[in-house]
């Protein structure tokens, strides 16, 4: 038995009970972490619909939570679901924001000095992240 996450009439993924009732579960733990609804609706029927602006709100704000991130753990448990998330929203045509809060849209930062060192950190924190969430979308049927 599977499940279908949707939007309109466009899968987007189609897995496993076990593995959507996984994921599920933590979408409400980061929705509860962020303050944000996630934009998938309830499971009915084995189907879901999202709402690709609440949806669009929530990923942004998890890339934002994620990568200010400190913790070795929390990261690493968290890196699975952000992963995921975001092959749902490549598959819904979703453009993510990338970019630190701190970062204005010309590339410049707002009121912070911030060493070169922590660019080329948060380059390699979206490249690694990107090519996880790539990986990982080669295992989510839609």
């Amino acid at each position: 038995m599977s499940q279908y996450y949707e939007i309109e009439d466009q899968t987007l993924w189609n897995p496993s009970n076990g593995a959507s009732q996984l994921f599920m579960r933590q979408a409400d733990v980061y929705q509860a972490e962020l303050g944000l609804p996630c934009g998938i609706g309830p499971m009915q029927a084995d189907a879901c619909q999202i709402d690709p602006l609440a949806f669009k709100e929530f990923v942004d704000a998890l890339l934002t939570w994620h990568r200010r991130t400190s913790h070795p753990v929390m990261a690493a448990l968290s890196e699975g679901f952000v992963a995921a998330v975001l092959v749902l929203a490549e598959r819904a045509d979703i453009q993510v924001n990338w970019q630190p809060a701190d970062v204005s849209k010309d590339g410049s930062r707002n009121d912070v000095q911030v060493p070169a060192a922590q660019v080329v950190a948060e380059e390699a924190w979206a490249s690694a992240l990107q090519r996880r969430s790539h990986e990982l979308g080669r295992f989510m049927a839609a």
